[in-house]
């Protein structure tokens, strides 16, 4: 296994010096080489590391707004260990990622994993912005209906919520070999963003908001063999992931029938297309709220020419760009945009980000089977699998 682990050390150093255009790789190399013989592990440094987390973006198969990787602001906090450091990190991270409504794009990296070691560093959230969900008498759900779980293990933490539908979640860290302690996020430091409709008054009435800022702290970075599996990161919103799938799918907010219902249209046929006509409104509602309130966001149009943008910047460097078609094409109005008649290989290529079990999760056979059958998924990269440290596999999808 130490041969595999030495392989994707050599193949990552071997890209950074080759990317950078630097002499010095087989001195780095034998250093390395040194230290897992010592260790068991080696150390990234931090050239090394704000390099292998834009290219991790860079090769995000289900990630279409790449365009902008070398952007990526990488801020490194692998000193950070306890759990109220880590938080405030967090805040700083947030703070940083909203400035006012220009999003910036962002990650904080800590501790990494000792591939010998199992404890980990870990957030347990997927996302470190989401609302909670409430069970209610008639079977229905107020709040985030995919937050259920964590929104409950919240609650056993001794959390308790408002009650309303955008109570927005604790923070579950856990520091490597310790147990998870709770951290409320302050609402000052959250921007939300109130939905209303350009032309449709009673709009206001639903009385929608959602977060401006899409944080990701679920997944595991993968760096030349080396696991990161606290490494929050954000890019901003596209259009669709907010309305058309937090707000319209039928297993999330699920909005539509009363938009549709408020529009006056006829739900008792789904030949009316009411569904449709429900969702572009909706969609237009937070696109208009977003630029009203200055806060950054892109439509799936915009969205979808700036991948071929990047398509197009990547072939000129002589690079293929890996990617799954069902996860960037937008959607809604999927056949008007340019990526919907495009396709592409999905091999996964190193560095990378892979989806990783939440720590409860863990324990649910039938979770663990699916994470080992994803190419995507970090359970692939066990210490007792030949792929742990290889993650260049095929399929023929980030989160909303």
């Amino acid at each position: 296994m130490k041969s595999l682990f030495i392989s994707r050390a050599k193949e990552f150093i071997c890209l950074f010096y080759q990317e950078k255009e630097l002499s010095g790789t087989n001195a780095r190399l034998k250093e390395i080489e040194d230290e897992i013989a010592e260790t068991g592990t080696y150390t990234h440094t931090s050239e090394e590391l704000e390099f292998g987390a834009k290219v991790a973006w860079r090769n995000s198969n289900r990630c279409i707004g790449r365009l902008f990787w070398k952007s990526l602001k990488v801020r490194d906090r692998r000193s950070v260990e306890g759990p109220e450091e880590i938080y405030e990190e967090v805040l700083e991270h947030i703070r940083f990622a909203s400035n006012k409504g220009k999003i910036r794009s962002a990650i904080t990296i800590f501790q990494p994993q000792h591939p010998d070691n199992p404890a980990e560093t870990r957030i347990w959230n997927p996302q470190l912005i989401r609302y909670a969900a409430y069970p209610q008498n008639d079977g229905s759900i107020l709040g985030d209906p995919a937050q259920l779980e964590l929104t409950k293990i919240c609650q056993d933490f001794g959390w308790l919520g408002e009650g309303t539908a955008f109570d927005i979640l604790p923070l579950l860290i856990q520091a490597a070999g310790k147990h998870p302690q709770l951290f409320q996020l302050p609402h000052q430091e959250i921007m939300e963003v109130p939905i209303v409709h350009p032309r449709f008054a009673w709009f206001a009435d639903l009385d929608l908001k959602w977060h401006a800022v899409p944080i990701i702290s679920g997944m595991l970075l993968e760096i030349g063999g080396i696991h990161y599996p606290a490494a929050p990161f954000n890019g901003w919103y596209m259009l669709n992931e907010i309305a058309s799938r937090n707000f319209g799918d039928e297993k999330r907010y699920n909005l539509l029938p009363a938009i549709a219902r408020a529009m006056g249209l006829d739900t008792s046929q789904k030949t009316q297309l009411w569904k449709d006509r429900a969702l572009l409104e909706l969609n237009e509602a937070v696109l208009y709220s977003y630029q009203q309130a200055q806060v950054s966001i892109v439509d799936h149009h915009q969205a979808a020419e700036q991948f071929m943008s990047f398509q197009d910047r990547e072939l000129e460097q002589g690079r293929q760009v890996e990617a799954d078609w069902t996860w960037i094409t937008p959607p809604m109005s999927s056949s008007s945009t340019p990526v919907f008649h495009q396709e592409w290989t999905n091999e996964v290529k190193s560095p990378n980000f892979y989806y990783n079990l939440s720590p409860w999760e863990a324990h649910h056979p039938e979770k663990v089977q699916k994470a080992q059958q994803c190419p995507f998924h970090a359970q692939k990269k066990t210490r007792n699998s030949p792929d742990w440290a290889c993650p260049s596999m095929t399929l023929s999808s980030m989160v909303s």
